[in-house]
């Protein structure tokens, strides 16, 4: 089942005004591999992009300011027919640096994040290409996403538990992902187009990179959405640290801060062009609402008590003792 929103007056992608659709391609796909210091997560997710059944495939594994022989030696043992090269950065890296640098060397019809830990159905290219190839009034497409649990025994890493990320989700817009994001990088391939359109991603932000982005895609274009079974999977670690650890955990405080980042520099961007009259209102009503809320609650707790009180003569005579005893003494 495929889900999206296309606008009456759709944007003319490049190769769509080439016509590069005509012969019922679906064009390439560019992989964009980010990692530092983790070669069993690189050689495990080379291994993932080459068991996809679509092959015209590109990838860059970006190595973050990590061991580039480690990154060299895993690109060498990849999967025959994996046409793979690789950025090494030395300096002035982080996430979105290395997202940028990856995109840069790619000229394909599409790209994707696929940071080194995180898996892919072998279905998810070829459903993804073939949804944009004829929506092609989608920037890009998102699919239903898995969270997997794992953890380190030995030197394997074993699943132990799955549960749905956003279960029930049914389609991406612009307004349900002004709330929180509601796609991870593994799990969004989006025309190479857009990044001549909006720009890369925002190298300020330390984290929420990608939902800043994706706020900027839609805002603009339509989003597709594949309903079904997931065809991503989001891996995490709980308990990992250090190199093996997920970036949700390991940075979770900047991900709050950035995110209040985002929001405050659009905000102040409406403010410019509109004045600051309806943020101060609905500043307002906030306060009003969260006055009004307070209140209620100490007023059911008083009407919880007094019930409890009269209801049960012991705790009159507990609270009469603790008056008398607690009584400051002449």
């Amino acid at each position: 089942d495929s889900r999206s929103c296309e606008p009456a007056d759709r944007y003319m992608w490049p190769s769509v005004r080439a016509g590069r659709y005509a012969d019922g391609m679906s064009g390439d796909v560019g992989v964009v591999v980010r990692t530092k210091d983790r070669p069993g997560f690189l050689a495990r997710a080379l291994v993932d992009i080459a068991d996809q059944t679509f092959s015209d495939v590109r990838v860059v594994v970006v190595n973050d300011q990590g061991d580039p022989d480690a990154v060299t030696d895993v690109i060498r043992a990849a999967p025959t027919g994996l046409s793979v090269t690789a950025v090494h950065l030395t300096a002035g890296g982080g996430r979105c640096v290395a997202a940028n640098a990856g995109i840069s060397e790619l000229d394909t019809e599409y790209v994707v994040l696929h940071d080194d830990d995180d898996l892919w159905h072998p279905e998810f290219l070829a459903r993804t290409a073939a949804h944009l190839s004829t929506h092609l009034g989608d920037a890009g497409v998102m699919v239903p996403t898995e969270i997997v649990l794992e953890e380190r025994r030995g030197e394997t890493w074993v699943e132990t538990s799955r549960e749905p990320f956003w279960e029930g989700l049914e389609r991406v817009t612009f307004s349900n992902l002004l709330l929180v994001n509601r796609a991870v990088p593994i799990s969004f391939l989006y025309r190479r187009a857009l990044h001549d359109e909006i720009g890369g991603y925002n190298e300020s932000l330390d984290a929420v990179e990608d939902w800043e982005f994706n706020l900027r895609v839609a805002a603009r274009h339509s989003i597709g959405f594949l309903a079904g079974p997931p065809l991503a999977y989001w891996m995490q670690r709980p308990a990992a640290r250090g190199a093996e650890a997920n970036s949700m955990f390991e940075i979770a405080a900047l991900h709050d801060r950035d995110d209040e980042l985002v929001r405050d520099a659009a905000l102040r961007e409406w403010v410019a062009s509109n004045g600051p009259g309806l943020p101060l209102y609905i500043a307002a009503v906030e306060r009003r609402l969260s006055n009004l809320l307070r209140e209620e609650m100490a007023a059911q707790r008083s009407r919880m008590v007094s019930e409890l009180y009269a209801q049960h003569p012991l705790w009159r005579r507990l609270r009469a003792l603790r008056r008398r005893f607690l009584r400051p003494r002449r």
